[in-house]
């Protein structure tokens, strides 16, 4: 268990690194999202590319582990939404924000260098079989909500339109060309050539590091903007509610050890930056989302590390 706190802790260091170079002015902003650029749109995707050429999966049954991770991700989208809306009084479109932050999981910058550290490459082969549906479902289903919530258009060619502009975002996105380029190639069942798997490896490598990095740095554009008790409680379902519901679905549905403990680890993870991103393209939410967004990274470093004792106990 020391070794998992170790590990845990040097994840989050790394963040916190990042964070300090921010606030301390030792970096400026700019350079942060020029990080953040380079490890969401090059790093992290040849990373995955590599992952998935070389994957076996270790007997996850993909369906199984979807359904296990997006039945918890659904029932904690519809408490953070019956939350925001019920408890604290704020209309339907908020309470969509609300489900986003309750539900969406840092899976990429935090979730993928957090796997490699704690299960290696095993863990990073079971996560971008979460990671490679989890952005497609998330955005799916708040647009559908913001459409039915938030008063959207309904002309004929609305929903085309919107369709059109999704799938374009999504295989657009480098993190999933990284994982269906890397799948691709897997299926040829050849190996990379020698000079291009040096290329890979490079690349690769940095990867973890500089996502940490850039997390932590990208944390200084946020903060606690108020909505400190709707944000509080979202974090509360976040880190404990949605890993508790994976948690024991894994159990009852029978996921093998590995990608048990993955997706409690997943599960586990803070709010993704993407729930702000959605408040701010809807226009509502985002001060509710950035303090959410903050306070559930620094709650994590505690309730992460109590999930993976969790699922270390229950599953081995």
């Amino acid at each position: 268990m020391s070794s998992l706190v170790e590990t845990v802790l040097f994840v989050f260091g790394l963040a916190a690194l990042g964070y300090v170079s921010g606030v301390s002015g030792y970096l400026k902003p700019a350079i942060g999202d020029a990080v953040s650029e380079f490890a969401v749109s090059v790093a992290l995707p040849v990373l995955l590319f590599r992952t998935m050429a070389h994957a076996d999966f270790h007997g996850a049954a993909p369906w199984t582990l979807w359904t296990v991770y997006f039945f918890a991700l659904a029932v904690t989208w519809i408490a953070g939404h019956l939350t925001v809306t019920r408890i604290f009084g704020r209309d339907s479109a908020a309470g969509v924000v609300g489900g986003v932050s309750a539900a969406f999981s840092n899976s990429v910058l935090l979730g993928i260098p957090f796997m490699l550290g704690v299960y290696g490459k095993g863990g990073v082969e079971i996560l971008s079989l979460i990671v490679s549906v989890h952005l497609a479902v998330v955005m799916i289903a708040s647009i559908v909500l913001f459409e039915v919530f938030g008063g959207g258009g309904s002309a004929p060619g609305h929903w085309l339109e919107l369709a059109i502009g999704f799938v374009r975002k999504l295989f657009g996105n480098a993190i999933v060309v990284g994982i269906l380029a890397g799948f691709a190639w897997h299926l040829t069942g050849l190996a990379l050539p020698s000079l291009a798997g040096r290329f890979v490896d490079a690349i690769a490598d940095t990867a973890g590091p500089l996502a940490l990095f850039a997390m932590g740095l990208s944390l200084r554009k946020f903060g606690i903007s108020g909505n400190l008790l709707p944000s509080v409680t979202l974090s509360v379902l976040k880190l404990m509610l949605m890993p508790a519901i994976v948690l024991a679905a894994a159990w009852a549905f029978g996921l093998p050890p590995l990608a048990a403990k993955v997706a409690v680890a997943t599960a586990s993870m803070p709010t993704g930056v993407n729930s702000y991103l959605i408040a701010v393209q809807f226009r509502t939410g985002q001060g509710l989302a950035s303090s959410q967004l903050t306070l559930s990274t620094i709650a994590a470093v505690v309730t992460t590390a109590f999930w993976l004792a969790i699922a270390h106990a229950v599953f081995g």
